[in-house]
């Protein structure tokens, strides 16, 4: 459980880059921030010059103890807040945010030795990556596997940082492209099914930690086919998101 409190602060914009045609990735400083958990998320809120605020939740894409601050935002056109955020915000802006928030849908070392599986669809991968990569820099010895939808490899967040892992034998990672595969990639795109989860996943019998986190609807799609493949409830936490 997260022993920090959730506050609010005053965040200043230091740096932004596109992660992907749709996406960027946000770096802020915020000198008040007490560190939070790989997993964790904030809300961001937005005031208007006629006083209108509106506050969306995003996940931290960072964890540990410093005061810099990672988040990815993957824009929904129709939104309040993430358009402003994808397409406005600049670098010395300042943005109001509260948080650490999440206590459940958490990573951090344990002394249980099971494998933890991470399943990201879409920007779901946020938390994720931020729970594979506190685990490369710990000394917990879990073995970590990540199953990551996506569209294309066009819509891979943390491209890079995820193949380094990978590379150095602290995630096993498999990604499923669902609309186009890079060319020569071994498997035709498609979605996840039951039976590709199955065979893509940590067995049941391993007991595994598992983090399932994306849309709604493709949460509770795979929380059901993990449980139908004798996965414990209690092992599996999901965390899901809508428009913003």
């Amino acid at each position: 459980m997260s022993r920090r409190s959730p506050s609010w602060h005053v965040a200043t914009v230091v740096g932004t880059r596109a992660e992907t045609a749709t996406a960027r990735r946000i770096e802020l400083e915020i000198a008040t921030w007490p560190g939070n958990d790989a997993g964790a998320h904030l809300d961001v809120r937005l005031t208007a010059p006629d006083g209108y605020q509106a506050s969306r939740s995003y996940s931290v894409a960072s964890s540990g103890e410093g005061t810099r601050v990672v988040l990815v935002i993957d824009e929904v056109p129709d939104g309040e807040v993430s358009p402003f955020l994808v397409h406005d915000l600049r670098e010395g802006d300042r943005i109001e945010v509260h948080g650490p928030l999440g206590a459940f849908f958490v990573w951090t070392p344990s002394p249980d030795p099971a494998p933890v599986q991470l399943i990201a669809g879409g920007s779901g991968v946020v938390p994720l990556y931020a729970m594979a990569s506190a685990h490369a820099a710990s000394d917990d010895t879990a073995p970590f596997r990540m199953l990551y939808s996506v569209r294309s490899s066009d819509d891979v967040f943390f491209g890079d940082e995820l193949r380094a892992l990978a590379d150095g034998d602290r995630l096993h990672l498999d990604i499923v492209y669902t609309r186009t595969a890079p060319p020569g990639f071994a498997s035709a795109p498609g979605r996840l099914t039951a039976e590709s989860l199955r065979a893509a996943v940590l067995p049941a019998g391993q007991e595994p930690r598992v983090f399932v986190c994306g849309p709604t609807p493709f949460v509770e799609a795979v929380a059901g086919w993990l449980i139908d493949a004798g996965h414990a409830p209690a092992r599996v936490r999901t965390e899901r998101f809508g428009g913003s």
